[in-house]
């Protein structure tokens, strides 16, 4: 059932678009710079390509008009219109709070730097060096030569399965294509797949198999329309692979780096190709989401991206499943802020809002110090993943966390233990997480550091750190600060029975029982105060001036 505090947003949303309907959207290079509400992440699409192609709304077009699948009948059509009155958030989502994606691809071959070793290697001077040292000459050995070398031999999609569900994610989205386009999927669009080359299997499609064996949903992250101009070498390079027809202008590989020929027609075929894949993930997979990165942020990209919006919409109506697109930015905004997001839910990259935001939003964040694997990479330990998960979910989010495989299809152990101490984490203080939303305020940092969560009648409060014992002290719950109601009875999860409380002007004292039940942090329940009611919208957007109506966080 929608929220009382909904309709409101709604009336909201209907000022937005019509207001920006009253200007071609489309026709603009960048979004109208706006005051943006820091304190819940506002923002808009970066005033640069930002990884989009370089393109124009009319070689766009030209892309939309020439793509030959039929769209698949339904009450989605392809304009902001429609998006806005046919969409909602997936209710499994916005309560699954914990899942996790991966960068999986060949730049776990060389495993140095970090995911963007293609665009590195052929334009970074350090790095151009160390591939030289390593591999030899970028035009005797390039970026596609690592694809034989992208094994996954040891690649067993139901152990990973099986670890996923161990960790305590909902979900699972590995990446199918990064940057590079090289897609992990058996793919009859794209020639440069893992079916026909590497490891010559469908690694997208054995992990979807194994994933959904397991009870989690599954969908991915792609990032391939980024691919069209990431590589920018320097003149010298380009000029003697050109003489030599070498590599980037090899004409068998014209097509996986596209260096050769960026010309508009080019531009426009990239294009109707970025379409054609992503209708055969839908089609194949049936994902319950699917990722955009960056690229597609430009608002001369909105009618392709209402393309795929009404295809994997319509598609999943015929399937019976509750899907979204996540994004980030203002991709789906026409408005221009991601306040005002149509059709998708909105992604943050590695970095969390300093306040409460409503509606239905998520952060991915990595595991280590690096997105794809690289040799030597930190690995976050349990301790610093839980953290960082209970503030995202004490502001209303759910945690994507990154996970980095190998060229060998291994996960490797560090953030397998990781996955594992999460999991019985999570396995102890679930009920504090999945299926909450946030309090009237996130947490409490003077002291120990407190986050707190709702689920139903009953409060949170999950002390993040070392376990100190004794007695607690909550300065939100003090006499005449907390909310309406009687505090009857506070209980440590994990512990039997409940714990001596007392209350006043310095708070609510809760005496710890004499040992953890677990390690990293420690929940209280606490029972009889009124709480807030839940503050989803269907839209994903956040509810206006909500932090405003309950004062200062």
């Amino acid at each position: 059932m929608m929220n009382t505090k909904t309709l409101p947003y709604l009336l909201f949303t209907a000022a937005i678009f019509l207001a920006s309907s009253s200007v071609n959207a489309q026709t603009a290079k960048i979004d109208t710079p706006k005051t943006f509400n820091k304190l819940i992440g506002e923002e808009g699409n970066a005033h640069d390509f930002d990884m989009a192609p370089e393109t124009r709304l009319e070689v766009v077009e030209a892309a939309v008009k020439s793509i030959p699948t039929k769209m698949p009948s339904g009450p989605f059509k392809p304009t902001w219109e429609s998006l806005a009155a046919n969409y909602k958030v997936p209710e499994w989502y916005a309560g699954a709070k914990f899942g996790l994606c991966m960068h999986w691809g060949l730049y776990s071959v060389p495993a140095y730097h970090n995911e963007w070793y293609e665009k590195h290697m052929y334009g970074t001077k350090g790095i151009m060096e160390w591939h030289v040292q390593h591999f030899g000459e970028q035009d005797k050995f390039g970026y596609k030569d690592f694809i034989p070398m992208f094994t996954q031999e040891k690649f067993d999609p139901n152990a990973w399965a099986e670890l996923f569900k161990k960790s305590g994610a909902k979900f699972v989205m590995p990446t199918c294509q990064h940057h590079d386009g090289f897609s992990l999927w058996d793919s009859k669009v794209n020639p440069y797949n893992a079916k026909q080359m590497g490891p010559h299997r469908d690694l997208i499609g054995e992990l979807c198999t194994a994933v959904r064996k397991q009870g989690l949903k599954f969908g991915f992250t792609n990032h391939q329309i980024e691919n069209f101009q990431f590589i920018n070498p320097p003149q010298a390079m380009l000029d003697k692979m050109k003489a030599e027809q070498a590599d980037l202008f090899d004409p068998k590989w014209t097509a996986f780096y596209n260096v050769a020929d960026r010309s508009d027609e080019a531009c426009r075929k990239f294009l109707v190709n970025w379409f054609e894949r992503n209708v055969e993930l839908i089609d194949n997979y049936k994902p319950d989401m699917l990722w955009f990165d960056n690229g597609v942020d430009q608002r001369y990209l909105d009618p392709l991206k209402l393309m795929v919006a009404a295809y994997y919409y319509n598609s999943a109506k015929k399937w019976g499943k509750e899907v979204s697109l996540n994004t980030k930015k203002a991709a789906y905004a026409p408005s221009g802020t991601n306040v005002a997001t149509i059709g998708s839910i909105l992604d943050f990259e590695g970095k969390v809002p300093p306040g409460i935001r409503t509606g239905t939003w998520d952060v991915d964040t990595k595991i280590g110090s690096s997105w794809g694997y690289t040799t030597g990479m930190h690995v976050a330990g349990p301790g610093a993943v839980i953290g960082n998960l209970v503030d995202i979910v004490s502001k209303n989010g759910t945690m994507m966390l990154n996970l980095s495989p190998m060229a060998d299809g291994t996960i490797p152990q560090a953030q397998q233990e990781t996955l594992l101490g999460v999991g019985k984490w999570l396995g102890i203080n679930g009920e504090a997480i999945y299926d909450t939303h946030n309090w009237i305020k996130f947490g409490e940092d003077n002291g120990p550091r407190i986050r707190f969560t709702v689920n139903g009648d009953a409060l949170y409060a999950i002390i993040v750190g070392k376990w100190q014992g004794g007695i607690i002290t909550i300065a939100s719950l003090a006499d005449g600060k907390a909310p309406a109601g009687k505090i009857s009875s506070v209980t440590m999860l994990g512990s039997a029975g409940s714990l001596a409380f007392g209350q006043d002007a310095s708070g609510l004292k809760v005496t710890l029982p004499a040992t953890a039940p677990c390690d990293y942090a420690y929940v209280l329940k606490i029972t009889g105060l009124k709480m807030n009611p839940p503050t989803t919208t269907t839209s994903g957007n956040p509810i206006p001036n909500y932090e405003a109506s309950l004062g200062a966080n």
